[in-house]
């Protein structure tokens, strides 16, 4: 009597999990290697991942694979089939992508992971979008989105992203096994990260979003440092502590200049089925206490904490997606006038003789502007000398401003009387 090919699959599965990868201590299934089992009337046909070894490891998992498989009741043949590698045609890493827009929190539990899930959903509805959960002591990523690791390698040895949907997704909670935190240190933290911004090949997305760990730790610094990161969105309660508390971190990311577009305000409220609007917290005016511009009012809602959907975000993170995109576009426009010196991709020895053709131009009173790819205090300095001054320029100047555009772009203003 012919076993039914369903219960033959959950046959086969069973014995496979008692086959171990020879790499760790883990059966084929929580390794990864196990592609898909095909079952047809007792034919059946298992596909591996076998990539990632040399000839002859591999031919020792395809046989034990297969005898494993052979020894099941029911089976009639066995075959092992090399599972096909994942590979795009030209993958891009981090730094080539348009956008890529930090999720940052300075405290766990305010809903950050929830908010960057369901951004990087509702840009998957319009555009080409990635998610990367770089969270390494809470990857909640994976289980929002219901998708499993461990992750594959491509031939040219790249972490390759799973999938939701249009979503594009990497965490270092697929790299693991298991529900045990990741005990990691420092220098693990750093290497690991590094290594994934570096190596995971992206199918060309558009806009990336990153989810950061809560604080201002190690992570947060190794992004900032590894990832040419467009602005930060922070999330908050509008729980006073919260509040001052992101208020003291967002330095942190003005100062490597990445720009903060703004705040989610999570939690701000609770509709109850009365219709009336009630406070979670002791109301504050959160935008000033900040200074940056609130993005989203977000309320205490069972339709905003259900699965994320690549694609079909709620009403409140399509609107939280346009304002992020207004906001980047917004920073990325640097106002200055038509005769500004610019600086940017001038060799070293050229910057010196543009500042001075350009300050000399100007007729006292005038303000003079210039634009840079990397600090201008050099500059500053020249400018003291080219007025035969000393000290400060903010003391030889009546004005004298520095702002910083992202990562690699400052506007300098001085005027002098």
């Amino acid at each position: 009597m012919s076993v039914p090919d369903t219960q033959l699959s959950e046959q086969v599965e069973s014995a496979l999990r008692r086959v171990e990868d020879p790499r760790m201590e883990m059966n084929v299934f929580e390794a990864g290697l196990v592609e898909a089992i095909d079952v047809d009337d007792g034919d059946v046909v298992v596909e591996v991942a076998l990539e990632e070894f040399g000839p002859e490891a591999g031919t020792g998992v395809t046989r034990a694979v297969l005898a494993a498989v052979s020894d099941v009741d029911g089976v009639e043949g066995a075959h092992v089939e090399p599972a096909s590698t994942p590979s795009l045609d030209d993958p891009v890493g981090m730094a080539e992508v348009d956008t890529v827009v930090a999720v940052a929190s300075t405290k766990g539990g305010v809903g950050k992971s929830t908010v960057a899930t369901q951004l990087a959903c509702a840009l998957a509805g319009e555009t080409d979008a990635a998610l990367f959960d770089a969270d390494v002591y809470g990857p909640n990523v994976p289980s929002l989105l219901g998708v499993e690791g461990p992750i594959r390698a491509d031939a040219d040895d790249r972490a390759v992203p799973v999938t939701a949907g249009p979503l594009q997704v990497m965490s270092v909670g697929l790299m693991t096994e298991g529900e045990g935190p990741l005990a990691w240190r420092g220098a693990m933290v750093h290497d690991a990260l590094t290594e994934l911004f570096e190596t995971t090949a992206w199918d060309d997305p558009e806009v990336l979003v990153v989810d950061l760990p809560p604080g201002t730790g190690d992570v947060a610094l190794t992004t900032l440092q590894e990832v040419p990161v467009d602005g930060v969105v922070f999330v908050t309660t509008p729980f006073h502590t919260s509040v001052e508390d992101t208020r003291r971190s967002l330095s942190l990311f003005e100062e490597n200049g990445v720009p903060v577009l703004g705040a989610v305000v999570n939690m701000d409220h609770f509709a109850c089925e009365c219709g009336r609007e009630h406070d979670l917290f002791p109301r504050g005016d959160v935008a000033e206490a900040l200074d940056v511009p609130i993005l989203a009012e977000l309320p205490f809602s069972h339709d905003l904490q259900r699965r994320p959907t690549p694609g079909d975000a709620p009403d409140a993170f399509v609107d939280l997606a346009r304002e992020v995109r207004e906001a980047v576009a917004e920073y990325d426009r640097i106002d200055v006038p038509d005769d500004a010196v610019d600086l940017r991709g001038q060799p070293p020895e050229r910057r010196f003789d543009l500042v001075r053709e350009g300050f000399e131009e100007r007729a006292p009173g005038e303000p003079f502007v210039l634009v840079s790819d990397r600090d201008p205090a050099p500059a500053g300095e020249f400018l003291v000398e080219l007025v035969d001054g000393t000290g400060e320029p903010a003391d030889v100047f009546s004005a004298f401003d520095v702002q910083r555009h992202g990562v690699d772009q400052w506007v300098l203003r001085a005027v002098h009387q």
